[in-house]
């Protein structure tokens, strides 16, 4: 059955009217991890893993939505007064919702039923496709124009304010921004980005490595302080400096006296990695496939040794990764402690890296990783058969 024809079989079991239909990507970072809250520089790529949505108006201001994935039903008034977060899923679509008003787009009352093929946990952004579908979908039944790089900056400010996550807006912008076939390097101070081609010679692939430990979003939000801490402490002799993305590595290596020496390794991966994001970019503008992979092999000692967002299982399965034949490169993708490995791949060797990593994974940790190699994707949109 077609997504939309199951999805529209789907809403007539719980609400009534005649729905229309969207989707938004998540997406997996080549490289540029955690510069995004630093106003530095990222590489991510859509995925054809989404988000997808049926929904319709209704009369009055409630907002009902039924997920498919845990059989949940939810309803989030519009003119409550102070709404407060439930700390489950809910939080990441009726913060959406409570972010587009305070934003003054006023928003008619909707029925939706959501559906998701991105995997919880992985690294791959299921949060903001599903705060991104929401969102659009509630714009489009209102009948607001929708301007998708708005829609980041409120999905972001939702996941911020509501959620109490503390991200930058990489995954927003990318699932509402994506082009196809290509990844895009975005400046996430002025948000400009530039589509990047990935060289038909190789493939994006994805391995997910199946553990997600718990402690992830306390020390993604401890990371982001040490951050602040760093530029608090720098500032004294660098001058008005706003975010590490101001710091370069020499100002950072003139100064490390100024900075306690965990605060230091934390800021050394920041500008470190906000380099090899503009190296990388001119690698695959040029077509230096091994010089892109070296640059995402740097990443992940950096991300593992002086940010400390690794694990155990996510270095083995790197390393695996990094050991077969036919890859340019490979390192953690996302926030951190598990989710999923990036890879950049021959062509012709990705059925071979599949079979031999994830026969070397479980013999090594006993977890059966899902890898799959992937077409970067165009960002949120109706859903067409």
């Amino acid at each position: 059955m077609a997504a939309i024809d199951l999805l529209r079989a789907r809403f007539f079991d719980h609400f009534d009217g005649e729905p229309q239909f969207f989707r938004a990507p998540g997406r997996v970072n080549l490289i540029g991890e955690h510069t995004d809250y630093n106003d530095g520089f990222v590489m991510p790529a859509a995925l054809e893993y989404e988000a997808q949505a049926a929904a319709a108006c209704r009369s009055g201001r409630l907002i009902r939505i039924h997920s498919l994935k845990n059989g949940e039903t939810a309803e989030f008034d519009l003119d409550a007064e102070s709404p407060e977060p439930r700390g489950d899923w809910t939080d990441y679509a009726f913060g959406v919702a409570v972010m587009l008003e305070a934003a003054g787009h006023r928003l008619a009352g909707a029925d939706i039923v959501i559906s998701s093929t991105v995997p919880v946990g992985a690294g791959l952004s299921s949060s903001a496709a599903l705060e991104v579908v929401v969102g659009y979908a509630l714009l489009s039944l209102s009948g607001h124009a929708v301007d998708t790089v708005e829609l980041a900056k409120i999905c972001q400010k939702a996941e911020n304010e509501y959620v109490g996550m503390r991200c930058g807006i990489m995954d927003q912008f990318i699932s509402c921004n994506g082009v196809s076939d290509h990844a895009l390097m975005i400046d996430c101070r002025s948000l400009d980005r530039k589509p990047v081609p990935i060289d038909p010679a190789a493939r994006i692939v994805v391995a997910n490595s199946m553990v997600h430990h718990a402690l992830a979003d306390g020390e993604y939000n401890k990371r982001r302080q040490s951050c602040e801490e760093g530029v608090r402490l720098l500032r004294p002799a660098l001058g008005d400096i706003a975010a590490l993305r101001d710091v370069s590595f020499e100002d950072l290596e003139e100064n490390r006296d100024f900075l306690p020496d965990l605060t230091y390794r934390r800021c050394r991966h920041i500008v470190t990695e906000n380099e090899r994001v503009l190296q990388a970019a001119d690698m695959l503008l040029g077509g230096d496939l091994a010089a892109f992979g070296r640059l995402m092999n740097a990443s992940h000692v950096s991300m593992r040794d002086d940010y400390e967002i690794s694990c155990e299982e996510i270095d083995i399965l790197v390393d695996i990764a990094q050991a077969q034949n036919g890859v340019y490169g490979a390192r953690m993708t996302g926030g951190g402690f598990g989710g999923s490995v990036v890879a950049l791949v021959e062509s012709d060797a990705v059925a071979a890296f599949i079979e031999s990593v994830g026969a070397a994974y479980r013999d090594a940790t006993g977890h059966i990783s899902e890898i799959f190699a992937c077409t970067p994707q165009d960002g949120v949109g109706r859903l067409t058969d």
